[in-house]
């Protein structure tokens, strides 16, 4: 078994909504069925209890080698904790070969998997062992090291519950939630609108208690220290017992509480050197150690804190006890767990000697040994949720000091008997506060109720019914695409939206280009998604990069289909026929959100056909206002839009927009058909984002078919009295829509110019120029700069073929090189002749022609 081209597909796309890993799957003829392997099941089963039932999932009965590893890499990653449920093998059109596709949740772990389930085939084929444990505990810590972490995760679950898009940034914690301008980003839990100066002042306690006692908040009395000996001096000034800890240290790291003595004080003075430079002392606040959580100005959740400690039984050493307490199956080595292992280490052994004991004393039973004075969870202590009882002066206190320094997400730690009552009456304080607090106490505490954290930073960060999207638009189909998006985009602007754009040109913001070359995949899609500056996007969704990846959005606003013809790269990535298209192609209008719009080309039955695909509803768009399909859908009260009396009408029940195509400079005055139906796609599409007719009725006047607005687009010019075309078209569907229009313009003579892309199929490559020569007078053959695989002279052969019978073509001519080739084109030219030349290099040829024009 051969596993090849491993892609990962970040969203949506041909197999399902979810993220997935797609490979292709080459088995032997003896792999074609496990039928055929005596045993195979057997041992697998012996090296994988849990894998699937192994059950044929076509007519014939078999079940490919290429099945079970899907399966296997599926049941791995589930048996390692994963949330995945969907996988699929697909027999291609090649003997022996699948396309094998696995959910994942996150791209690495889900490789992974895929390397190991063909591992554990491999095992079972030819009966060697497989260390199952080994392979499951290899994805556990994976998938530890590379998702969200508990207090991030839980910020991300609450927005995937609200339909509020989110994308990682980094392999970190750093994830931004929605589109374009109405972004919002967090860190950890940290949000993107807390101030560094707040963050900073939090990080340094000195600081930080000065501002809290100026705002009326009590805290514990103390100062930064030089040295050992300036530390006990200022304990003498403070009044024993004490606390020594780093100035702007975290998580506890280097705190020695309760300390009495000089001795413990020099040993917590260079405990805490460890950490940090500046160390300082503050009195001790006998109590509990709490942590309240401030979101905006609410308390969201509180926590008491213990420190790690066993309980003894008069059998066992302190140490077998932290052991037994260890092996609870909540306690983690991380922080996806409800608690993490405690450490047995120099700082537990020192805890153990100040209560008379050491690592191999055996307590007496029921007496509790500590084994850290602080109570940080990822040391090993637990949390008890304590939300409930909070008093409302406790939780004024917390608000009062997050506020003072600034901070929109607050950890507030509060040392004291007990939050049933005021602060001021127990002697207690405030002894820190955090930016970007750990959140796994109150999300998952040790005991007592989990708080909806997530949900409160969520809901502070998008107002209710604020789903942080922008409308995006999608775009495909075999030919107008480009065009479309680009009038899309123009009417977007001209109601006011700054607009985002990719297509095969580039990538535009506010219709300045930011990256150019063929655009139309998703990693583009996704840049626009992250510009801050862009209140709608609308994109070209070419098949290539739906195979590749999939989409770049979980859903759109509007997917448009303009049609779906012939040769648009049939036959390359196991896309054979014209419904393998059709089905790849309605990816997008499957992923139209509830209350979106599928607008769909009526004329065309394979692009009609796709309605009953969406989650949306369907604007239908045809010349014909009669056509049934359009005429039934009018009558069901739906939007439609078609052309009548050189008008174009936008309906829906009673309602009806008209708008005269002599005011369409694209369409040349209704002349050129198929300008006239990407005009009606745009329409649609931007009446489905509610721009106002005002605007749309502007954007369509001021939009031309120019080589600076819509390059390689029916772009037209004027030579010494001729006419001529530059277009990109490079399939028969676009040939045929180019003739049609070519034919409804006058011109004494026509030419047209035309190379192949290498990547068609030999029968469109021909279908080209035998549609051309029905038309043309003059063909002209030109090789373009890439030939795609083929042989120097192969694509001009098979466009000479296409010739062969041409019923108006009288002269063919060849020529090397796209410019030279242009040239002599021109050179040709008379007044009143007619020239298309269809251009493969489309800024060069374009400026090149626009030279020559220029000149003269």
């Amino acid at each position: 078994m051969e596993v090849s081209r491993v892609r990962a597909l970040r969203g949506p796309n041909l197999w399902s909504h979810h993220t997935s890993v797609e490979a292709i799957v080459k088995c032997t003829p003896d792999e074609e069925s496990i039928a055929a392997l005596p045993g195979f099941e057997t041992r697998l089963r012996t090296r994988f209890p849990h894998v699937s039932q192994l059950a044929p999932t076509g007519h014939d009965k078999t079940v490919p080698m290429a099945q079970v590893l899907e399966l296997a890499a599926l049941d791995l990653q589930a048996q390692a904790g994963c949330p995945v449920t969907f996988s699929r093998t697909t027999a291609t059109i090649e003997p022996g070969v699948y396309q094998v596709v696995v959910e994942y949740t996150e791209e690495e772990v889900g490789r992974l998997a895929l390397d190991l389930a063909q591992k554990l085939c491999e095992a079972a084929r030819d009966d060697t062992p497989f260390d199952l444990e080994a392979a499951l505990a290899q994805l556990r810590e994976l998938d530890e090291d590379v998702r969200l972490g508990p207090s991030t995760g839980s910020i991300v679950h609450a927005a995937v519950a609200r339909g509020i898009p989110y994308r990682r940034l980094t392999e970190g914690s750093l994830v931004m939630f929605g589109w374009g301008s109405r972004q919002r980003r967090i860190q950890a839990a940290e949000m993107d609108c807390t101030g560094a100066i707040a963050e900073s002042i939090a990080q340094d306690k000195e600081l930080t208690k000065k501002l809290l006692h100026a705002a009326g908040v009590p805290v514990p009395l103390g100062r930064t220290v030089s040295d050992p000996d300036d530390a006990w001096a200022a304990a003498l000034e403070i009044g024993l017992p004490v606390v020594i800890k780093p100035k702007d240290g975290n998580q506890g790291k280097g705190v020695t509480v309760n300390v009495t003595t000089r001795e413990q004080l020099t040993a917590g003075f260079h405990t805490a050197s460890e950490f940090r430079d500046e160390i300082m002392v503050e009195r001790y606040l006998p109590g509990h150690d709490f942590r309240l959580l401030v979101v905006g100005d609410k308390l969201v959740a509180a926590a008491r804190r213990d420190p790690p400690s066993v309980v003894g039984d008069g059998v066992h050493t302190v140490r077998e006890l932290v052991e037994i307490v260890n092996k609870d199956p909540r306690r983690g080595s991380g922080h996806a767990t409800s608690l993490t292992k405690i450490r047995f280490d120099d700082i537990a052994l020192a805890s153990l000697a100040k209560q008379g004991y050491n690592a191999d004393s055996v307590p007496p039973k029921g007496e509790r040994v500590r084994l850290r004075n602080n109570a940080n969870l990822s040391t090993g202590g637990a949390a008890t949720d304590v939300t409930d009882d909070v008093h409302p002066e406790v939780a004024a206190r917390a608000i009062a000091a997050a506020n003072m320094v600034g901070l929109d997400i607050c950890g507030v730690d509060l040392v004291c008997d007990s939050v049933l009552k005021p602060i001021e009456e127990q002697g207690g304080g405030i002894v820190e506060v955090n930016a970007a607090p750990g959140l796994r106490m109150h999300i998952s505490p040790s005991f007592g109720k989990g708080r909806a954290v997530g949900e409160a930073i969520i809901s502070t960060m998008f107002k209710d019914g604020d789903d942080g999207r922008i409308p995006v638009v999608a775009v495909t189909g075999t030919n107008g695409k480009t065009t479309t998006v680009r009038l899309i985009a123009h009417l977007l602007s001209a109601s006011g939206l700054r607009t985002g754009m990719t297509n095969t040109d580039g990538v535009y913001i506010e219709g300045r280009r930011i990256d150019s070359g063929d655009c139309s995949g998703p990693r583009s899609a996704r840049n626009v998604l992250l510009h801050p500056d862009v209140d709608a996007a609308v994109f070209e969704t070419a098949r290539g990069g739906m195979l590749r990846e999939g989409l770049a959005f979980d859903r759109c606003q509007v997917a448009v289909v303009t049609n779906i013809g012939a040769g648009d790269h049939l036959g390359l990535n196991y896309i054979t026929t014209l419904e393998d298209l059709k089905v790849l192609k309605r990816v997008i209008v499957m992923n139209v959100a509830p209350g979106g719009m599928a607008v769909l080309n009526a004329a065309d039955p394979m692009v009609a056909s796709m309605a009953e695909k969406t989650k949306g509803d369907v604007t239908f768009f045809a010349l014909d206002g009669t056509h049934p399909p359009l005429s039934m859908h009018r009558a069901k009260g739906k939007r439609v839009v078609f052309v009548e009396d050189g008008m174009l009408v936008a309906a829906q029940g009673k309602f009806e927009q008209r708008l005269a195509l002599a005011d369409v400079p694209l369409t040349r005055g209704g002349v050129i058909g198929f300008q006239v139906e990407n005009v009606m796609a745009a329409v649609a599409a931007a009446w489905a984002v509610n721009v106002p007719w005002d605007a749309i009725r502007i954007g369509l006047a001021t939009f031309k078919g120019e080589s600076n607005n819509a390059p390689g687009r029916f772009n037209v010019f004027d030579y010494r009295g001729a006419t001529v075309i530059a277009d990109y078209g490079h399939n028969p569907d676009a040939m045929q829509a180019l003739v049609n229009a070519v034919e409804a313009m006058p011109a004494k003579r026509r030419l047209v110019l035309i190379s192949g892309a290498g990547d068609r199929r030999d029968e469109d490559i021909r279908d080209q120029t035998r549609i051309l020569g029905g038309a043309f007078d003059d063909v002209l053959l030109y090789q373009d700069q890439c030939q795609r695989g083929r042989a120097d002279g192969e694509v001009i052969a098979l466009l000479r073929e296409g010739l062969a019978g041409a019923t108006r073509t009288s002269h063919v001519e060849e020529i090397n090189g796209e410019f030279v080739a242009i040239d002599r084109a021109l050179s040709r030219l008379g007044e009143s002749d007619l020239a298309l030349i269809l251009i493969d290099q489309v800024d060069e040829a374009l400026a090149h022609i626009a030279k020559r024009v220029a000149e003269g």
